[in-house]
């Protein structure tokens, strides 16, 4: 699985069915300023808060945008409903990843629960108006206990004024493990002690 951050939001996962790439586009928005693709040839997209601001997208994928649940070519997708937003359970290659949309405010803790075993997950910590605050977003990773944590929506060129990463970090207490653009997680090494903490840069 690589997983990679675009940016706000938008993250985007690639596997693998049987010898055919799979490429999964979350909240492929366009933003208002800075770098971003112009458009996106994704086999499946999914949009956390409607298709309003989507970025072009090619090659007829198959596009979630409400709640519902899906499965193609072994990627499977369900939804949960979250204040002002959708978060994503999505399966594939025997990993449960979580992406959490624009959440702005930790669910309860029963809400969380509903989400079931989490082997990473991908929560906005930019803070304000628009993401978690970093308290909240540490609260999540502890309700949910994932193999892998995966901070997004923080400060960057085509969100600017989110916070910094380093709220979090110091919210959390985790070294981060990993930093780089482009991540790729394997099921046989995923942590089976503690948590990891992984950034990813803006790509």
């Amino acid at each position: 699985m690589h997983l990679s951050w675009l940016g706000q939001t938008a993250v985007k996962l690639q596997t693998k069915y049987q010898d055919e790439d799979v490429t999964v586009i979350i909240d492929g928005y366009k933003p208002t300023a800075g770098e971003f693709p112009r458009s996106f040839s994704p086999t499946i997209a999914l949009f956390s808060n409607g298709e309003t601001d989507a970025a072009t997208l090619s090659q007829n994928p198959f596009v979630l945008s409400t709640l519902g649940e899906i499965e193609l070519k072994e990627v499977m997708v369900t939804t949960w409903p979250a204040e002002n937003t959708i978060i994503f359970k999505i399966n594939a290659e025997g990993l449960a990843i979580v992406h959490l949309g624009r959440l702005t405010k930790k669910p309860t803790t029963e809400d969380l629960e509903k989400l079931g075993h989490v082997d990473i997950v991908l929560l906005p910590v930019g803070g304000g108006q628009n993401y978690l605050n970093a308290e909240d977003a540490a609260a999540i990773v502890t309700t949910l206990e994932p193999r892998i944590v995966i901070p997004i929506a923080y400060n960057c060129d085509t969100d600017p004024t989110a916070q910094p990463l380093g709220e979090f970090i110091k919210e959390l207490g985790l070294k981060p493990d990993v930093t780089d653009k482009k991540i790729i997680i394997k099921k046989k090494d995923l942590p089976q002690e503690e948590t990891k903490l992984m950034i990813l840069e803006k790509s």
